[in-house]
């Protein structure tokens, strides 16, 4: 059995006094890993050992989150890109395909449209980042959404963590618990701040979707009950080179839930635009 690839953690100081936790795993074409609000950068450990082999993989914990720390006032989105520019910096690496789930979409989606000439492609995993679903005027995004409340009640009353699904929880229990311990080790005290930032953020209409040009991967669950499946395919029209796969008896977490699968398009994908 092959040498499995050395991990380099790593610690960029940033000049408002955040810092920004990386891990960076293996040699080749370069991924980057953003999590969403219930992670950090161990979210990812179903995929960095399935691509290190062949994939510089970079791992990241956003401002706050996991050991990563926030600038005097808590942390600010809007400087969640910046952050991941400068890293690419540090790293010396050019470009490279950004990989976000959920919040992390958030990261991505302003990466790419302020810097284009760094993404080389973009994966959206339950996310359409600052991508907004609502101005299509779609009825069904609006039956979507009473029915998101009736099922956050029911995955509160069962103890399932939101940004997974009932099925997960019931046929992975470990699994799901590791999810809720991941998300145990993050700094809550900015949590509910940068939560009300989220939401009215996501304010791009389809003409900021048509400017990212680049490859994208959407991945979503058919029982996401965080960011409607169906705004996923709206706004993923819009792009000019973008495909979306939907995920059977999953949640808001395919990454997690479901890695086999979350793994195998990712692969299809990198490897249809050449990045490998």
């Amino acid at each position: 059995m092959p040498a499995l690839p050395a991990v380099q953690y790593g610690q960029l100081n940033r000049p408002d006094g955040a810092s920004i936790s990386f891990e960076v795993s293996g040699e080749g074409p370069p991924l980057v890993f953003a999590h969403g609000m219930g992670g950090n950068l161990l979210s990812w450990w179903q995929q960095i050992p399935h691509f290190a082999n062949d994939h510089k993989c970079i791992s990241i914990s956003q401002r706050s989150f996991g050991t990563s720390k926030s600038p005097p006032g808590g942390p600010k989105l809007a400087d969640f890109p910046d952050d991941v520019v400068a890293l690419l910096d540090h790293l010396k690496i050019e470009k490279a395909v950004f990989i976000g789930q959920s919040m992390g979409g958030w990261t991505g989606v302003e990466l790419t449209l302020a810097h284009p000439d760094r993404v080389a492609a973009l994966v959206l995993s339950n996310t359409t980042g600052t991508l907004d679903y609502d101005c299509y005027g779609d009825n069904r995004i609006n039956a979507w959404r009473a029915q998101q409340q009736e099922m956050h009640q029911k995955f509160d009353a069962a103890g399932v963590h939101r940004g997974t699904s009932m099925i997960f929880a019931q046929e992975q229990p470990a699994l799901h618990s590791l999810y809720f311990a991941i998300e145990r080790m993050n700094d809550h005290t900015y949590r509910e701040d940068l939560a009300k930032q989220l939401w009215p953020s996501r304010n791009r209409g389809p003409e900021f979707a048509r400017k990212i040009t680049c490859p994208v991967l959407c991945i979503t669950g058919e029982s996401d009950y965080a960011i409607c499946p169906l705004g996923v395919h709206l706004v993923a029209k819009q792009m000019p080179n973008a495909r979306v796969y939907e995920v059977p008896a999953s949640g808001h977490s395919v990454y997690f839930e479901r890695a086999g699968i979350f793994n195998a398009k990712l692969k299809d994908f990198l490897g249809d635009i050449g990045w490998k």
